[in-house]
Formats: C-alpha cells, sequence, structure tokens
C-alpha cells in the first residue's frame, strides 16, 4: 500500500509537471501564429522564448517557477517576443487566448469537486489526464488562433479534473501529518520544475525539431502517466469507493469561514503573479532599458527560492504543525512588501530581488494552508476531499484569469507603481486574517459517518484500508 501511494504520488506530480509544461510550450509558438494572422508569415521565429513582451497591454505571460497547487495558476518563466506591429485588437486576442485556460477551471471546477466527491479520485484524474492528451496533440497541429484557443480551452477543461482530483487524491493517501504536507510540498516542487524545464525544453526542441514534437513527446508523457494510472489504481476495479460516504457539499464548504478564509489567501497571494506576468516586461524596458535577455530570465532566479521556500515551511510544519498559520500570514507580508519594492527597482539586479521574494512568500502560503485545507475537512466536515481542493483551484483561477485581461488596462490608467502598491497593501492587510486560524489545531474531529463507520469497526474494504492507515 505504501509503495502504490508513493508511485501515486508520482502519477500526480507528473500531471501537475506536463500541466504547467504545455503552458510554457505555447509561448515560442504563439508569435508566428500572430504573424500569420496578419499575412506576414512565421516572422517572430523559434527565437521568440528569450525575447521581451513588447505589445504591452493584455500580452503573453511572463510568469515565474511557482505552485498552483491545484492547477489554477500554471506559470510560464519567458515572456514572447510580440511583432512590434501588433494592434490592440491582436492585445485582447493574446490575453484572452492566455486567460481562457484559467477562465474555463474557474467555470468548471465547482462541477469537477462535485464529481470528484462522488466518484472518487481516480476516474476523474485519468479523464483529466484524457483531455490533456487531446489538448496537447490539438496544439501539436493547430494552423490558426481559433484551433490554439480551442486547444488553450480544452486544456483548463482537463486541469480542472486532474490538478483537483491529483491535490485531493494526496490527500486522501496521506492522511497523517507530516507526511500530507511533504506530498503536497513535493506537487509544489513538481510545479516549479515544470515552469523551470518547459522553455529549455520547447525552445529546443522548437528550433531544431519543429514546433509539433514539444507537443507530441508531451502527449506522449501524459499517455504514459495515464497507463500508469491505470495500473496501479483502475477506476473500473476501485469497489472501495462504494463505502466512502458523500463529501460535504461545495457550496457549504464556501461559507465555512475557516475555509473562506484560506481560500482568499490563495487568492489575494496569488494576486502579483498574475498581474506582473503581463506587465513587468513591458515597464522593465520603458523604466530601465532592459536588453532582450534580461527581460527573457526575469523569472528564472525566482524558481530557487520558491522551492527553498516549499522546502523550509515542510520541515517548519513537521516541527511546529500549530503555526502553520504564521507561515502563511509571514508569506503574504513577504509578498507584500516585495510587491512595493519592484518599481523602485532601477536595473535587472535589483529587480531580481523582490521577485524572488514574491515566489518565497508564494511557497510559504501554498504549502502551509493546501494542508490546513484538508485538515479543516477533516475536523469540521466529511473527510473527501475534492472539493475542497476545487474551491483552492478556484482561489488560483480567479488571480489568472483577471491577470492577462486587467492588469495592462489598470497600468494604462493608474500607472505601473500604483498597481504594485495596491497589490501589496492587499496581501499585508490580509496577513491578519489568518490569526483566525490560530486555534485551528485544537478543533477535535466532528462525529461525521466515517468517524462512527471506523469507531463500530470496518465494514468495507475502505473502511478496513483506513483503519490500516490509522493503526500504522
Amino acid at each position: 500500500a505504501r509503495r502504490q501511494r508513493r508511485l501515486l504520488l508520482v502519477v500526480v506530480c507528473v500531471a501537475l509537471l506536463l500541466d504547467n509544461m504545455l503552458y510554457m510550450v505555447i509561448v515560442p509558438i504563439i508569435p508566428d501564429y500572430i504573424a500569420a494572422m496578419r499575412g506576414g508569415g512565421g516572422a517572430a521565429g523559434p527565437s521568440a522564448p528569450a525575447g521581451g513582451n513588447g505589445s504591452g497591454g493584455a500580452a503573453g505571460p511572463s510568469a515565474p517557477a511557482g505552485g498552483n497547487g491545484s492547477g489554477g495558476g500554471n506559470r510560464s518563466l519567458l515572456p514572447a517576443r510580440y511583432p512590434p506591429a501588433a494592434g490592440g485588437n491582436e492585445d485582447v486576442q493574446i490575453g484572452v487566448l492566455f486567460a481562457s485556460k484559467a477562465m474555463l477551471q474557474l467555470l468548471v471546477n465547482p462541477l469537477s469537486g462535485t464529481l470528484i466527491d462522488r466518484v472518487g479520485y481516480e476516474a476523474p484524474l485519468l479523464a483529466g489526464l484524457a483531455v490533456m492528451f487531446l489538448s496537447t496533440a490539438t496544439f501539436a497541429f493547430a494552423e490558426n488562433y481559433a484551433t490554439l484557443f480551442a486547444a488553450r480551452s480544452l486544456q483548463g477543461l482537463g486541469s480542472a479534473f486532474a490538478d483537483t482530483a491529483g491535490i485531493a487524491l494526496i490527500a486522501d493517501r496521506y492522511a497523517e501529518e507530516p507526511a500530507r504536507s511533504r506530498a503536497l510540498g513535493t506537487a509544489l516542487a513538481c510545479i516549479s520544475f515544470g515552469s523551470l524545464a518547459a522553455p529549455p525544453f520547447g525552445g529546443v526542441l522548437y528550433e531544431f525539431a519543429g514546433k509539433r514534437v514539444p507537443f507530441l513527446v508531451l502527449a506522449c508523457v501524459c499517455l504514459l502517466d495515464g497507463l500508469l494510472l491505470l495500473a496501479l489504481a483502475p477506476p473500473c476495479a476501485a469497489g472501495a469507493r462504494a463505502n466512502m460516504p458523500i463529501g460535504t457539499p461545495i457550496h457549504r464548504l464556501m461559507v465555512d469561514p475557516y475555509i473562506a478564509v484560506v481560500a482568499g489567501a490563495l487568492a489575494t497571494c496569488n494576486i502579483p503573479l498574475a498581474f506582473l506576468e503581463p506587465t513587468i516586461a513591458n515597464w522593465m524596458k520603458e523604466s530601465m532599458g532592459a536588453s532582450e535577455w534580461e527581460v527573457g530570465l526575469t523569472w528564472l532566479p525566482a524558481f530557487f527560492p520558491h522551492v527553498l521556500g516549499v522546502y523550509v515551511t515542510v520541515r517548519l510544519a513537521a516541527a511546529y504543525p500549530h503555526l502553520q498559520w504564521f507561515y502563511g500570514a509571514l508569506g503574504m507580508a513577504i509578498i507584500g512588501a516585495s510587491s512595493c519594492l519592484v518599481p523602485a527597482c532601477r536595473n535587472f539586479g535589483q529587480v531580481i530581488v523582490p521577485l524572488c521574494g514574491i515566489c518565497f512568500g508564494i511557497a510559504l502560503v501554498d504549502t502551509a494552508l493546501l494542508p490546513t485545507l484538508a485538515f479543516l475537512v477533516d475536523v469540521r466536515h466529511v473527510s473527501v476531499y475534492g472539493s475542497v481542493y476545487a474551491i483552492a483551484d478556484i482561489s488560483y483561477s480567479v488571480a489568472y484569469a483577471l491577470g492577462p485581461i486587467v492588469a495592462g488596462q489598470i497600468v494604462h490608467t493608474m500607472g505601473f507603481a500604483q498597481l504594485n502598491l495596491g497589490m501589496g497593501l492587499a496581501n499585508v492587510l490580509y496577513a491578519p486574517v489568518l490569526l483566525f486560524l490560530k486555534n485551528v489545531c485544537q478543533m477535535k474531529p466532528s462525529h461525521s459517518e466515517r468517524n462512527i463507520l471506523l469507531e463500530e469497526g470496518p465494514k468495507g474494504l475502505y473502511d478496513t484500508i483506513k483503519m490500516e492507515e490509522r493503526k500504522g
């Protein structure tokens, strides 16, 4: 059983890694499609990943390596170079293209969370991988904007099932701390690694093997991941699910004040990341005359403090589990201070420091609060995790759906400095709200249906397994 759950953790981590890599791999190809839409052919060329964002407004992302625990915030590392003649309509098309995934996730997550609670974790995870495979194959053979938009939206549909079911599966299989925090931390680290590995992976294969090869490779890995899941936990053989109680409805979880506080923190801490993605490249060029390679490498160093933040939080949570709320509040304070420092930077070296601070703070918040969601469900509701991690994914999706569309308009009307000061102030003001979670660790489990079944003795395979895990 332990070997199986480790392999299931590998399956989930690969799914999250693929989701982030697929998001980044499309960036080098976008300029070709923009040029083709204007009738200019493939003007941008495969060297686009290292370029800057020259079209302003809601242009493509330059996201850092960072956590979408549940997949709602997939982040790239290098911005695309868009043709300087791009018009406002094309800016809107680019923004809508990159936001379409998060938008669809936002719409589908309430349904996917409820379905996961009803049918279990394995079948939705497998369905999500199948949709991601179809999305990746569509990307490989896309020849116009409409097909790209369909593939991007399809990826959001797959992520709504795969990411949510995967994180919920980890929370279910790793029911005790600190193993749960370590497993969720590993998943967050894989998200970061996917963002780090995607630029060289996509850029090199795109340049030397053509635009289809990166997507075909990812499609093959996605297929292998699905086959491994079928071998480990075939949905048709999951008879133990019949004994699993029905999870708490998502609308009841949303009005739980503790869960609402956590969801608000996850959304607020990701706003700086989502809003800086489409705006920081232009600001660097205008304010400090940054070169193409500087703009392209802006987010790369932030990967390392993000992984460091995951590691530090996991270690601290193992030693002092009652301070999870404090780690989250500290992370939000760091994010707020770092956001306010960004406009004061005057060169490439200086701007790296606050960006690393933002990613380090996000790692603290995500790694501390994602296990807290599972614990809240354990002690206040029924220990079924699909809906609660759908809420987490909704929190990420809100930030990343608005970022590519809204951020450029805010900069245009109010200014880049005001945008950062507003985001920083929002995080600093929200940090004390996490004091509401201070006594969560002292809560006693509620007498849910599952607890009553386990107290009376196992009556089915699922309850027998849970009894053995508790004894272990």
